[in-house]
């Protein structure tokens, strides 16, 4: 079963807020040397709130992993989890995904190229949130 460590991050770009959980995943993740690489996974649930003026289209991603030595991984594409999302005022939209590290420990940041109706288009950030194996230290 997952383990939440850290409360996560929560950040507002016009209106469009951002909140993300994240939890340790021991079940996915390889912690015996003698099986291959470690690897660490962590699932992290995104929260995305349209608190702005008209409806809003999130387009794209762009996920900046980062673990403990500083190596530095970029994840981008179209939409999250296969849709692009339409949110019209004050509507939610929730999804889960995972990101695995080869350190315990790690942060995860981005932001999403966001569209409102009349086609202007922002970027949406989603602050630094922490990755981390209970019990390690950062």
């Amino acid at each position: 079963m997952a383990e939440k460590h850290e409360p996560g991050s929560d950040a507002v770009t016009e209106g469009i807020r951002v909140r993300v959980t994240v939890a340790f995943v021991p079940e996915h993740s390889r912690l015996e040397p003698e099986k291959g690489p470690l690897l660490y996974v962590h699932a992290y649930t995104v929260t995305v709130i349209n608190d702005g003026p008209q409806t809003a289209t999130l387009v794209a991603r762009h996920w900046v992993l980062t673990d403990a030595d500083g190596r530095e991984e970029h994840v981008r594409g179209p939409g999250v989890v296969g849709l692009q999302p339409s949110l019209s005022q004050g509507q939610v939209f929730t999804y889960t995904s995972s990101a695995a590290l080869v350190s315990p420990t790690g942060t995860m940041h981005g932001e999403y190229l966001m569209e409102w109706d009349d086609g202007v288009r922002f970027q949406a950030a989603i602050a630094p949130f922490a990755l981390v194996v209970p019990g390690v230290e950062q």
